[in-house]
């Protein structure tokens, strides 16, 4: 039996002028409540780019469905603290890296790796690619048949600079590694700069908002298509609205939209990005197929912390949601996990047994779990009598991802020689073994 939707999972960016928020957060909706979001890991980042420019913008959170396989994709671009190449150096003839995480289970994430668009499954600048000014804003819709019946894969949505202005490109891939990767082609090219395309899916009906930054001043509009195999040149998009989100702008701008469905009901949220700072908006529709379907949402019951930024959101199930909540740790209930006897001589494998297997935490979200203990137990020496203080670290817990990097001498700078990934928000214990 499947198991009911609950809850929602966002991922996103935040804007920070003054620091290095260009990172990874996750917020989870209170409970089944799409309107209102908790920060995940007290607020702090839980993945952060090494790699690249160490910037990770406009990230987008999506599942194969045929392998149960998550993915976290991020746009590779620092603006606070980087190259400081300023938007004309940053959309031409710069990154077309992606950004890519994933993960079996929403807590427990890889480390960071990165594909090339604008390159083929071997490596190298692929037959009939154009010259690519940048990769930003990837983003996901999965054709179960594309490859022929059950055969899946991603067709991947982006913006590039192409002959001189910005356009929506295309490509394919199973799992997001450079050897599956296949360039398709242009997805939309109206002429002016368009950024930031997000689609959604409901019947036979493919609907995406994009931003219009042309002559054209249309800013985000909505088309639609019937058509089957929606990425391809021939299908035909209808414009249905323009200028979406406007009411928010006040002097700023929006862009970076990110669409979903209410669970078990005909309600659908368009999140706009108010720039520079503001963050994401809501705008709400209970009929796509309406003349203009997306107007404000009026509710005092709104919540979103501040300088939230573009980003995506994924539907959870109860199970999902829950396991969210419990790994969500703050602290450990006790950092002094006690005392082991061993005799001279018991070996570090032996000692791993006896140390505590587990450790309480006390969450978030209040009340404790449990998680499993990594102990560290390099360079201990049992040949001779002596007590030694030893540290663990638990695992899975959101704060145990790869949140942070030091590059050689300590440095944070961008473009620090030998960066080295780790935690900053692990939880670690403590034991004392007396070697006697």
């Amino acid at each position: 039996m499947t198991e009911q939707p609950y809850g929602y999972l966002m991922v996103h960016f935040l804007e920070d002028p003054e620091g290095y928020a260009e990172k990874i957060y996750l917020d989870l909706s209170d409970g089944d409540d799409p309107e209102r979001w908790v920060p995940l890991n007290g607020g702090a980042p839980v993945l952060a780019s090494h790699l690249g420019t160490t910037g990770v913008r406009d990230p987008h959170l999506t599942v194969n469905p045929q392998t149960g396989v998550y993915y976290i994709l991020g746009t590779d671009l620092r603006v606070f603290g980087g190259d400081d190449a300023g938007w004309a150096g940053w959309s031409h003839g710069y990154s077309t890296r992606m950004n890519v995480w994933e993960s079996r289970d929403l807590i427990t994430w890889s480390p960071l790796r990165q594909i090339d668009v604008a390159r083929d499954a071997s490596g190298a600048v692929g037959e009939g690619t154009p010259d690519m000014g940048m990769m930003w804003a990837a983003e996901t819709t999965f054709v179960p048949d594309f490859h022929g019946a059950g055969q899946g894969a991603f067709v991947v949505y982006w913006t590039s600079t192409v002959g001189g202005h910005q356009v929506i490109l295309w490509g394919s891939t199973t799992d997001f590694t450079q050897s599956t990767w296949a360039f398709g082609g242009v997805l939309l090219d109206q002429g002016e700069d368009t950024i930031d395309t997000t689609m959604i899916q409901h019947g036979r009906r493919t609907y995406r908002v994009t931003k219009s930054n042309g002559a054209t001043r249309r800013g985000l509009f909505m088309e639609v298509t019937d058509a089957e195999r929606w990425w391809e040149l021939g299908a035909v998009w209808r414009e249905v609205q323009t200028r979406i989100g406007e009411g928010y702008a006040a002097g700023h701008g929006v862009e970076g939209p990110t669409m979903f469905k209410a669970h078990g009901k005909d309600r659908w949220y368009l999140y706009v990005d108010v720039i520079p700072s503001v963050g994401y908006r809501p705008m709400v529709s209970t009929d796509l197929d309406a003349d203009e379907p997306w107007a404000p949402l009026d509710s005092p019951r709104f919540s979103l912390r501040a300088a939230t930024k573009h980003g995506g959101v994924l539907g959870l199930t109860r199970t999902q949601h829950d396991a969210l909540r419990r790994a969500d740790a703050a602290g450990p209930v006790r950092t002094d996990l006690g005392v082991v006897a061993a005799p001279v001589g018991t070996s570090v494998e032996a000692l791993d047994v006896a140390l505590p297997a587990y450790a309480e935490a006390r969450l978030h979200g209040g009340g404790t779990a449990s998680f499993p203990v990594v102990w560290d137990l390099t360079d201990l020496d049992t040949s001779e009598p002596g007590d030694h203080g030893v540290r663990g670290t638990l695992a899975g817990t959101l704060g145990a991802n790869l949140n942070a990097w030091t590059g050689k001498a300590g440095s944070t700078a961008w473009d620090a020689e030998e960066k080295v990934p780790y935690s900053r928000t692990a939880l670690q214990v403590g034991a004392q073994i007396e070697v006697g």
